[in-house]
């Protein structure tokens, strides 16, 4: 299983209730209620970021603002390879603060700027346990409510993520890391 399993960003809890434009994380539960075919193999998460959309999906564009925020706290990433299209692939190696390396393969499957992202998402090409991701970013007033929304192959491949692997709180922790390094865009844009 693919490091995002393990907690990385791409990992999500089902997101519920609204947020104020703070960035506060969103109220989450597992998927308890939500209507669609899918629900038992979903993970979803959402937050507000103070900042336009645009800058907060320019923040998944380049790799070098990916490699500035992408995963859970501690977590570093080393990037093989990255074009950003759909069709492109970002090929790199998630590094755990305990030393851990995880291989990871991420293929863009679609990009409607500067609304939505989907993406293929896995240990490499070939891995039969990839995943599906959506990300959805849509105007908040003055911010941006970001969504992440992972689908597994199975219910049993979703429930190891969130068990064993504890994928919401990375994913938690994912997004607070995105809303920290846009942040820090928009502070020093203003210091000019």
């Amino acid at each position: 299983m693919s490091a995002t399993g393990r907690g990385a960003p791409a990992q999500s809890a089902a997101g519920r209730g609204t947020q104020s434009a703070a960035g506060r994380d969103a109220q989450s539960a597992t998927g308890r209620g939500t209507q669609s075919v899918t629900a038992d193999r979903e993970i979803v998460i959402s937050r507000v970021i103070d900042a336009q959309r645009e800058l907060v999906f320019q923040a998944f564009t380049e790799v070098r603002h990916l490699s500035r925020w992408w995963g859970p706290e501690g977590f570093t990433t080393t990037t093989r390879s990255f074009e950003f299209r759909v069709g492109g692939v970002w090929d790199f190696v998630l590094h755990g603060p305990d030393g851990t390396d995880y291989q990871e393969w991420i293929s863009w499957t679609e990009i409607a700027p500067p609304e939505r992202i989907a993406l293929l998402h896995g240990e490499s090409r070939d891995d039969p346990d990839a995943f599906e991701s959506v990300l959805t970013f849509a105007p908040d007033g003055a911010a941006t409510r970001i969504e992440m929304r992972t689908v597994f192959p199975t219910k049993e491949l979703r429930d190891e993520a969130v068990e064993k692997y504890h994928a919401v709180e990375g994913g938690r922790q994912t997004l607070n890391n995105l809303a920290a390094y846009v942040t820090e865009i928009v502070r020093k844009g203003a210091e000019g």
